[in-house]
């Protein structure tokens, strides 16, 4: 074979891997594509709350298992997650610990959930009552410092009056933090009162 018929057949064969290369990679086909594994794509499944003859109940989830508990969602120390003893009343005291982690762990979450309306020292005098003259409980009155540790957290818990229910923007053990903080607030007012009482003796 001559010279120029060698490099006829070399362009006509680079021509050709180079249109086929291209046409791989960026040509339409009405075709589909070709799929080794289909089921990745076309998995037979039921969506949630949709429709199913195949279930008597006409349903296609399913009712948990009698007995199931979310992840989560068990809840065995009664107290811890109540608020109150087997007896069905009010803890007196804090089931947490307290220390001083668990005071700051108090102060963030109150500032954040409670200082609003109850204000930084406790006085019910926050921004609601402020702007919106709304009647806010101080820590400080004489019926909430009678209140076991285990009321307050219910109140947290479950709200009293105007406020809200805390329950799912505030976890149980910041709950008892605040318990906690609420408390030290408490102590403190109480100490400086004795002190200022002294000193004018």
């Amino acid at each position: 074979m001559s010279a120029p018929s060698r490099r006829a057949v070399c362009a006509i064969a680079l021509a050709s891997v180079v249109a086929l290369s291209g046409c791989a990679r960026g040509c339409t086909s009405s075709q589909p594509p070709i799929h080794l594994n289909p089921s990745m794509d076309n998995q037979p499944k039921a969506r949630p709350q949709s429709a199913s003859r195949f279930f008597r109940n006409g349903a296609a989830m399913r009712e948990p298992v009698p007995g199931t508990v979310a992840i989560g969602g068990l809840k065995e120390d009664a107290v811890f997650h109540t608020g109150m003893g087997p007896d069905g009343q009010f803890v007196k005291t804090n089931p947490v610990t307290v220390d001083q982690a668990v005071l700051d762990r108090g102060r963030d979450r109150y500032q954040i959930y409670c200082a609003p309306c109850h204000d930084a020292r406790g006085d019910g005098k926050g921004i609601l009552f402020q702007r919106g003259n709304v009647p806010t409980a101080s820590f400080h009155q004489e019926k909430v410092l009678n209140y076991a540790d285990g009321e307050i957290f219910d109140v947290i818990t479950n709200g009293r009056g105007l406020m809200a229910s805390y329950r799912w923007p505030i976890r149980p053990a910041d709950r008892w933090a605040i318990v906690a903080y609420v408390r030290e607030l408490e102590r403190e007012r109480q100490a400086r009162t004795a002190a200022v009482a002294a000193g004018t003796r």
